[in-house]
């Protein structure tokens, strides 16, 4: 019996120290956790356009199924996206206007640009079409309203959009920065507030066609000009240069980058429609 009450107290000490040392384990485990899940996660800065015509929300389910990773998206104009990507708040960038990208990677932001995807841009207008500009050469189209009253909503707002939409208006020889037609608001929108604003005004707008074909309070609203090759509306993926920002999940951006161009994800763009209609056409090349 005396030995059986000198083993005890062994053995209790044996047994605290072991729930001791699991319990320690099991809070070094459960602090670690975040930090594991945060790290499978990354901020993509990308476009209104993408966010609105509903493909984020058909395209990363698909590539966190893959690789398990969480991509968590801001969305704004092409140009504040690109902004986002230069300070390194971003771990990477996914925008529609191609010579501005080509800059992000030549300032050393990125180090390559590769093509995902592609629209068009179409001109949105009353049905009725009261300036008369219906048909498929966009330049003329503008010209036309350049001379006439009727409203025009631009986003104003840097995006890729915003910057097609300019080009245009320059290719038509109207400067709109020096003297903007008597119709012409800038919002300083998304593509969805801008088109909300022209169905409520009876007024013209560009846009990209995801987004319009996504859009569902067109009231008097219609395609009024399409297919002129001036409106092709192309996208671009670029991962952030982490040689300039060391704390971007550069590996797990990669992930992303490699993905949406491989062949998974380009059937995965290609595969997303809205009554039948494609959205966007993938384009990476091989």
């Amino acid at each position: 019996m005396a030995r059986l009450s000198d083993e005890a107290p062994r053995r209790f000490d044996a047994a605290r120290r072991t729930v001791a040392a699991a319990l320690a384990g099991l809070l070094a485990w459960a602090g670690m956790a975040p930090a594991a899940a945060q790290d499978r996660s990354i901020v993509m800065a990308s476009t209104t356009s993408t966010e609105q015509s509903g493909l984020f929300k058909h395209l990363l389910p698909a590539f966190r199924q893959a690789t398990g990773i969480e991509v968590r998206v801001v969305a704004v104009g092409t140009g504040q996206a690109l902004d986002i990507g230069r300070r390194g708040d971003a771990d990477i960038v996914f925008v529609h206007d191609t010579a501005a990208e080509q800059k992000f990677v030549a300032d050393g932001h990125a180090l390559e640009r590769r093509d995902v995807m592609y629209n068009d841009f179409v001109l949105i207008g009353p049905r009725a079409d009261p300036a008369g500009m219906r048909g498929r050469d966009m330049v003329t189209a503008l010209k036309t309203l350049a001379g006439t009253p009727h409203p025009f909503v631009s986003r104003g707002d840097r995006s890729g959009t915003h910057t097609a939409e300019l080009r245009l208006w320059a290719q038509a020889g109207v400067d709109v920065s020096a003297a903007r037609p008597a119709g012409y608001r800038a919002c300083g929108c998304g593509m969805g507030p801008a088109l909300n604003m022209a169905s409520a005004t009876d007024a013209y707008v560009l846009s990209d066609r995801g987004t319009w074909i996504a859009f569902r309070n067109r009231g008097a609203l219609a395609i009024v000009v399409e297919g002129d090759t001036r409106l092709f509306n192309p996208y671009g993926v670029m991962v952030v240069n982490p040689a300039r920002h060391p704390h971007v999940k550069a590996a797990l951006a990669q992930q992303f980058a490699d993905w949406v161009v491989s062949p998974a994800g380009q059937q995965s763009i290609a595969s997303y429609r809205i009554d039948g209609q494609p959205l966007f056409f993938p384009n990476a090349k091989p």
